[in-house]
């Protein structure tokens, strides 16, 4: 064998220099075989020609060409296949890297679907959906956590960029060795981008995304930033987003007091909440615990010491709803969802991540709670209603600061003072008389208080009593029935329709007669919202909620437009002011008085199934309401409402400084701001204020309503007459001079008559009395 690899390398160093100087030896070859002398050859000398066998042997074995070989087409295959996977990685990422989302978003984000609700002075309400109900800052999250979750996510978290490559093989190789999923390889960077910015979708493209966005945010944010972004967002199972819901959720208290064994029990959960809860398995929770507990000790975090003390402490927890789940005020937060839905798309609530600033005080609404279940359980009890509602708003703005929708939300969530349509009664007095003044007419004025029937329509007053020749004002002071319905006649359907929903009526309101007492169902939201107008000299304030809604960058996307238009006259909301004083002064709502300036009015519809009162001071108006849900009868009278509104504001009158109204202005040569129209009725009865008794006579279509068509006298009187101060009784004879007997019936039908200005309505199917109020 050695000789034969010796005459193999002999003969390669032959031809390989022959093969260097072929030329060379040829000349050589021809000189000595020419004249020239011979000389010693240069090289040896060259060994006789091979015989053919020798050839043969010597010749190389013969080989295929390459392209008929498989092993060739196998490589070149596998290497086109694998240019064509490096270039198409390469599109994949340079595609994805240029669809990626701006990673400053990491700073605002918020979960889809998650609204915060804040109160006036900034306090959270409700936190509605998957949001972190507590969020901390870096310096709030102790070191001992932040380790825990090194030691069970990243353990290589301050030495990678973004991608741990070292993880990935370590995984790799403890998933093959276990045969299992037993290690990820996802860094808490890559955690954070994902739940930030992707979704759960198994792909090479998501998983490219994320690769490139940690790489993004690491270059970004610091190590700090990162850790506390993920621990605020990290799903811990049970509804808790971030690691103090956690706490609390889990164990009741902050972080700060967690001990490490709960801080690892934490941690542990991270890759799977619903497996390694110690609410659903407390064995596997405690089983992922001790895996951290142990590389937290490995990565010199605890000493051996606290590490066999938290290895030998049991898992116990202390279960506890996630903070802010649930409104302590949720009549109030469900009626701002509702608001929230009609003034923003429904992408845009979807999309979530919106803080509502509200207008809500919340030591008002608590005191209006408390009024509200103390009246139901006192005098509820007595005067058989089992249901109440308050409202109150600032007139000067149009802010709601306190609702309450009922006595118990748990047994009920209908909300009485937004959603029940109820008949208002003798509060709607206020919008006749106040179109009435409006329309020039002096609250001197008087009208008889007796029998009337018009178009088989009988108003009656509480008791079936009269009181005779009255002013407006005593009229709306007593709470008189017959009286608000000859003034709507005198006034007309359209102006004193007109003039409530621009005060802040916003229900349909039906041009009845029995409209004047409160026929026409409407909330005691609108309600107050109305009477709020007179208190502010008769600017109307939208009633609402929210002040302003932020996006989860901060940024305003809504604010409430608080321009108020002038729904009345100063001059007439000075006036009917002072007319609603009265009747806390001396008449029906004499249990509001609160020891300063208050004006307002009663109500009570038919068969006192609802009782009202709403009331006013320069800064506040509150509405109350008392009643069944079931529009059964109560046994109660509007002065209990007066009673409760009384109750309520008493409670807040420290921190309201007292205010004046504006004073009553001057009453002669007033001229009206609104053109009345008064109604042509097709037929009336009646009787003339000394005549209470007898039948009354009946005249037929045209003019007045009133027994004495007589013009009100141009001058006014030289002194305020005396207020009438007391609820509508059966009248008394008095030494007052009768009045002017009632013109004769007319022949009908009547030559040619005006058309009316409005249709004479059938008669409604309403109120023709009501009760005290």
């Amino acid at each position: 064998m050695a000789n034969t690899f010796g005459q193999r390398f002999k003969r390669l160093f032959t031809s390989a220099a022959a093969s260097e100087h072929p030329s060379s030896g040829r000349r050589r070859s021809l000189t000595s075989s020419s004249s020239a002398p011979q000389t010693h050859p240069v090289y040896p000398p060259q060994e006789p020609e091979p015989s053919a066998e020798a050839e043969a042997h010597r010749r190389p074995p013969y080989r295929r060409p390459l392209h008929y070989r498989p092993l060739f087409w196998l490589v070149l295959t596998a290497g086109a296949i694998s240019a064509t996977g490096i270039s198409r990685a390469y599109r994949v990422w340079h595609a994805t890297e240029g669809t990626l989302p701006a990673v400053s978003d990491l700073q605002t984000f918020e979960r889809q679907g998650t609204i915060t609700i804040t109160s006036a002075d900034g306090a959270i309400l409700q936190k509605i959906g998957p949001a972190t109900r507590q969020k901390l800052t870096y310096d709030d999250i102790p070191d001992t956590l932040i380790a825990a979750f090194i030691a069970s996510e990243d353990r290589r978290f301050y030495e990678h960029s973004g991608i741990d490559y070292q993880g990935i093989a370590r995984a790799t190789l403890a998933n093959i060795r276990q045969r299992d999923l037993v290690e990820g390889a996802s860094t808490i960077t890559q955690q954070l981008a994902r739940i930030a910015f992707l979704d759960q979708e198994r792909s090479v493209q998501r998983k490219a995304r994320e690769a490139l966005l940690a790489l993004k945010i690491e270059e970004e944010y610091t190590k700090a930033d990162i850790i506390e972004r993920y621990l605020n967002l990290v799903y811990l199972g049970a509804g808790a987003y971030g690691v103090a819901d956690a706490a609390w959720i889990y164990f009741g208290k902050p972080v700060g007091d967690l001990t490490i064994s709960e801080a690892a029990l934490i941690a542990g959960m991270a890759p799977a909440p619903s497996a390694y809860s110690p609410l659903v398995d407390p064995q596997a929770a405690e089983n992922q615990r001790n895996i951290v507990l142990r590389r937290m000790l490995e990565n010199g975090k605890i000493t051996q010491a606290e590490a066999d003390a938290a290895l030998a402490e049991p898992v116990a927890t202390t279960p506890n709803e996630p903070k802010y789940l649930y409104s302590e005020f949720p009549y109030f937060t469900i009626f701002i969802q509702k608001q929230l839905s009609e003034i923003l798309p429904a992408e845009v609530v979807e999309a979530g991540g919106l803080t509502v600033e509200t207008t809500l005080n919340t030591d008002w609404q608590r005191k209006a709670q408390e009024t509200i279940n103390e009246t139901i359980a006192t005098v509820g009890s007595q005067q058989r209603f089992s249901q109440a509602a308050l409202v109150a708003v600032d007139p000067r703005n149009g802010e709601i600061k306190a609702i309450v929708g009922g006595g118990d939300f748990n047994d009920s969530q209908f909300n009485r003072a937004t959603q029940a349509l109820r008949q208002p009664g003798s509060t709607f007095k206020t919008f006749v008389y106040t179109t009435a003044i409006a329309a020039g007419f002096s609250p001197y004025k008087t009208y008889a208080d007796a029998k009337f029937v018009v178009d088989g329509y009988e108003p009656k007053n509480y008791g079936d009593s009269f009181s005779g020749t009255v002013t407006m004002r005593e009229a709306l002071t007593s709470s008189i029935n017959i009286v608000a319905v000859k003034v709507l006649i005198d006034v007309g359907f359209e102006p004193i329709i007109n003039m409530a929903q621009r005060m802040g009526i916003e229900s349909d309101l039906l041009p009845t007669y029995s409209l004047a007492l409160g026929a026409s169902e409407v909330t005691l939201l609108e309600l107050t919202s109305a009477y709020g107008t007179l208190a502010r000299q008769g600017r109307h304030h939208p009633v609402h909620g929210i002040r302003r809604v932020l996006d989860r960058s901060g940024k305003v996307i809504y604010e409430i437009d608080s321009t108020p238009t002038q729904a009345v006259d100063e001059t007439t909301a000075a006036i009917v002011t002072w007319m609603l004083q009265g009747v806390v002064e001396g008449g029906t709502g004499r249990r509001a008085d609160i020891g300063r300036p208050v004006a307002g009015k009663t109500g009570t519809s038919e068969e006192d199934r609802d009782l009202w009162f709403v009331g006013y001071i320069p800064q506040l108006a509150v509405g109350i309401w008392l009643g069944n849900d079931d529009n059964s009868r109560t046994w109660g009278a509007s002065s209990s409402a007066a009673a409760t509104w009384g109750d309520f504001v008493s409670k807040l009158i420290d921190e309201i400084p007292e205010e004046d109204f504006p004073p009553l202005p001057q009453l002669a040569g007033r001229k009206g701001s609104i053109e009345a129209q008064p109604l042509k009725p097709n037929k009336v009865r009646a009787a003339a204020a000394a005549e209470n008794n007898a039948p009354a006579q009946e005249s037929v279509s045209g003019g007045s309503s009133e027994p004495d068509p007589a013009p009100e006298a141009s001058g006014e009187p030289a002194e305020e007459p005396v207020v009438n101060d007391r609820p509508a009784a059966p009248a008394e004879p008095s030494p007052a001079p009768a009045p002017e007997p009632a013109p004769a019936p007319e022949p009908a039908p009547e030559p040619a008559p005006e058309p009316a200005p409005a249709p004479a309505p059938a008669p409604a199917p309403a109120p023709t009395s009501e009760g005290e109020g």
